[in-house]
Parts: C-alpha cells; sequence; structure tokens
C-alpha cells in the first residue's frame, strides 16, 4: 500500500476541513475556491494516509460509480481506515468490494424497499409522538437525549430485534467509533463489545427465530450456497445498528436547528406541510451531516477529474462541498425547501449507496413535521452560539440541544 508523494499546487489543513464557527450549518468556504481552482487536490486524512480530495458533485458521482475503486478501507477493525494490512471484517459491507459486497447486500435490499419502510411510517409516528407526549410532561428538553437519539434508536432496534433496554450501552459505543479523537485501543474495545454483544443476539435468533429482520436474514442467507456465519452476521448487525441511528439522530437535532435559526423557513413549512418531503432532502443536502467524506482506493490507474490517479492511491470525496456544487445546485449557499433537485450525495452514489435511506427520510419527516405540529412554541433555551457540535465526528451534528416552549 503506498502513500501519495506527489506535490500539490495549493495546500489546505489536514482532512476532514472543519466547519467555521461563525457558520456550523456551512462548509468550509475553502471549498468554494477548491471547486473553482482545484477540484482535485492532495490532504492528509486521520488515519494516516495522504488522499486526492474530490470536491466537485460529477466528480464524486464519477469515482462512487467506478468499481475499479474499492471500499475496503484496508481491513481497519472500526469505522476509520488504518494501515495495519489486515483483510476488511467479514461482514462489514462498507469495506467490501465485488461480489462479497453484492452478496451481503442482496440478503438485505428487500428488507429496506420504499414500501416496506413507508409500512414503518404508523410505528415511526407513534414512536415519535409518544417521546413529544414525555417532553411536554416538563418545560424544557434536550432534543438529543430526548428525542432524535432514542427515536432513531428505537426504531432500528425493533427493525432488528435488538432490546431498546441496552439502548444505553450500544449509543456509547456508537460514540467511541464514529469519533477521530477516540484512539485505536478505545474504537477496537467498543467494536469488539458491540460484536460480542450482536454475536449472542445472532445465537438466540438461530435456536429461537422471531419475527424481526435479523431472524429474516438468518434464514435467507441459510437458503444460499454459503450462509453467512455467526462473526459475518454480527458485524452486519453492528453496522446497521451503529450507522442505523447515528446520522439520523444527528440530521433531526441539526435539522430542527436549522429550521429555529431561520424563522422564514420554518413558517413556510409549517404553512406548508406537504412540503416536508422537500424540505428534508433540502436539509439532507444544506447540512451533509456525513463530514469525514467517503474513501475509495485506487486499485488500477484510473483518471478522475482531470487527474490521473495511481493503483495504490486514495481518493476522499468532500461530500458537504459536492452538495453545494454551484454547477449542479443553483444558489446553492440559500436554504430553499422547495427545490426540485434529481438527487444529492446525503447517502452518497454507485454500489455503496446507503440501504437505509428511505427510513432515514421518512424518520425526519415525521420527526420534523410532528415538532413544528405539536410543539408551535418551541425554540431553543440557549443562544446558538453557545451550542457545542461534533467537530470531531464522522458524522456532524449537536452534543445537545437544549430547547423550550
Amino acid at each position: 500500500m503506498t502513500n501519495i508523494h506527489r506535490a500539490a499546487s495549493a495546500k489546505i489543513p489536514d482532512f476532514p476541513v472543519g466547519r467555521p464557527e461563525s457558520c456550523p450549518f456551512d462548509p468550509d468556504e475553502i471549498y468554494t475556491r477548491l471547486r473553482a481552482e482545484e477540484p482535485m487536490t492532495l490532504v492528509h486524512c486521520p488515519a494516516g494516509m495522504d488522499a486526492w480530495l474530490i470536491s466537485r458533485y460529477e466528480d464524486m458521482r464519477h469515482m462512487l460509480a467506478d468499481r475499479s475503486l474499492s471500499s475496503r478501507a484496508a481491513g481497519s477493525d472500526h469505522m476509520l481506515p488504518s494501515y495495519d494490512g489486515h483483510e476488511p471484517l467479514p461482514g462489514f459491507m462498507i469495506q467490501l468490494d465485488g461480489q462479497e459486497h453484492a452478496r451481503l447486500r442482496r440478503l438485505l435490499i428487500g428488507e429496506f424497499t420504499v414500501r416496506k419502510m413507508e409500512a414503518l411510517r404508523p410505528c415511526v409516528q407513534k414512536i415519535t409522538d409518544e417521546h413529544i407526549d414525555a417532553m411536554l410532561a416538563g418545560a424544557g428538553a434536550d432534543l438529543v437525549r430526548d428525542f432524535a437519539l432514542p427515536i432513531s434508536s428505537k426504531v432500528i432496534c425493533e427493525m432488528l430485534g435488538v432490546p431498546y433496554k441496552d439502548h444505553e450501552m450500544f449509543q456509547l459505543d456508537s460514540q467511541v467509533l464514529m469519533s477521530f479523537e477516540a484512539d485505536e485501543v478505545s474504537r477496537g474495545a467498543a467494536t469488539r463489545r458491540l460484536e460480542a454483544y450482536l454475536g449472542e443476539l445472532v445465537r438466540q435468533r438461530i435456536a429461537e427465530p422471531q419475527d424481526d429482520l435479523l431472524s429474516r436474514l438468518i434464514a435467507r442467507s441459510n437458503d444460499t450456497d454459503r450462509p453467512l456465519e455467526v462473526g459475518e452476521l454480527a458485524t452486519l448487525s453492528v453496522l446497521l445498528l451503529v450507522t442505523g441511528h447515528e446520522t439520523t439522530a444527528n440530521m433531526i437535532t441539526l435539522g430542527m436547528l436549522m429550521l429555529l435559526e431561520n424563522p422564514g423557513k420554518l413558517a413556510e413549512l409549517r404553512a406548508d406541510p406537504d412540503l416536508i418531503g422537500t424540505a428534508v432532502e433540502e436539509l439532507l443536502r444544506y447540512l451533509s451531516v456525513i463530514q469525514f467524506g467517503l474513501l475509495r482506493y485506487a486499485t488500477q490507474d484510473v483518471t478522475i477529474g482531470g487527474i490521473e490517479v495511481k493503483a495504490g492511491e486514495w481518493l476522499v470525496a468532500a461530500v458537504p462541498s459536492g452538495n453545494r456544487d454551484e454547477s449542479v445546485f443553483p444558489s446553492s449557499d440559500t436554504l430553499d425547501l422547495g427545490r426540485q433537485v434529481r438527487t444529492n450525495l446525503a447517502f452518497g452514489f454507485g454500489a455503496h449507496v446507503c440501504i437505509g435511506q428511505h427510513l432515514a427520510r421518512i424518520e425526519l419527516q415525521v420527526a420534523l413535521s410532528t415538532l413544528l405540529r405539536r410543539i408551535p412554541e418551541l425554540r431553543l433555551a440557549e443562544p446558538l452560539a453557545q451550542s457545542e457540535f461534533k467537530r470531531n465526528d464522522i458524522v456532524y451534528g449537536l452534543q445537545s440541544m437544549r430547547v423550550t416552549w
């Protein structure tokens, strides 16, 4: 595995580039310059490698659709890549390529269709209303702890068949995996705890199947010529559990904060609740909570954005920059809740596009629209300037969000 030693024509800070303190909703202004002048440039990643940073939307789509670029991320035992030289973990779908990736995705894709996710909408609504009822029993709440995190956690728990009573444990370990500040020992320990926990649940479902995704996954796997082993099932379940609540929870609170800080947009959405579908798409584009980016590894020479990338080199797509690309999204720095766009990069693109994207959309639509309808006087309990953001996490969001009404 090679590191890149070619000189870039302009030097930028180590990646990821943080969001400006003055406006926590926007990507750093350096991306505007890069898209115009140097859409492919070298950066240094937290895991230690140099990579070609891609800042334009179309170049990212090209990168994410190119099957000669690998997702293997060097086979790390946590969410960040490393140079330990090991093969990807069996079952860790986001690191697998080709048939190994397709094998797992085929087993899951039927569980996440638009029709099946829409069928979950009443369940999501019920869970959302229950948490709003609990919030309204008091005079204020932390929208992260009391609303967004439990809603997204409970929904994925009910889908998978994971006991929600264990949510504090897996939420803490998930936070470790998502943090750049956690060291490799801590991340490894968190991974092993989660895999042991989900592995035991897998064994229980093998012995006594239930009406949940995990049991159906096991049954579907057993009907193939290469059934998944317990370790693969455990790792895949960890991935579904962690990604199934972290990103959505952060989007709920960050999206609500964005609306509260833009009273005109808030009034627009309240006046036309049917706007919630396009509003959610626009918030996903505008906020782009996946701030580390999407990594790929070149298995052969490839040209992207006019730059020849050599075999053995890394690329990273700066999703917040791609979703603000002016050539694709006119007035891209303006929040337009009625914006009609074909797609954005919030859920990735290509073979590895997020399998849970339809569920995330429904959770966001239900959570935001229900908050606006049921708590019309919702407001921040503290000034925005006092908000603490997850600036050193893979997924951007708020540490807490105190609200009152």
